[in-house]
């Protein structure tokens, strides 16, 4: 057979391999993961069902609303972080729900 004849197979990376690399991306990153407008409309949402009931009006600055989605997924981060860990701890590499309500059990956090 003619090598150009030949088709050479496409490259195949390993099970796994993509998502090591996009885990590594977003560790080097600090960029906001979660979308401005759809967190701003969440975060709106919920005050103003809080406003409603007190009878109150309630207006944002972009800044607050930008230092509450920075406060909020750094709380997230640190949530999978721990647990991960407790996964870990587990002998699993899967982080399970019951990792997070005992992450959140032991720091104290709202369950």
């Amino acid at each position: 057979p003619d090598a150009a004849a030949v088709a050479k197979k496409p490259h195949r990376y390993k099970p796994g391999a993509k998502a090591l690399k996009e885990i590594r991306m977003y560790q080097k990153s600090t960029d906001l993961l979660v979308k401005k407008l759809p967190f701003a409309r969440v975060v709106r949402e919920i005050a103003m069902d809080i406003a409603e009931e007190e009878g109150v009006g309630l207006r944002w600055q972009s800044s607050a609303l930008l230092a509450l989605q920075e406060a909020t997924e750094a709380y997230l981060v640190h949530l999978f972080e721990d647990s991960n860990l407790l996964a870990l701890h587990a002998k699993r590499v899967t982080v399970m729900q019951r990792d997070m309500q005992l992450v959140r059990r032991l720091r104290g956090d709202f369950v």
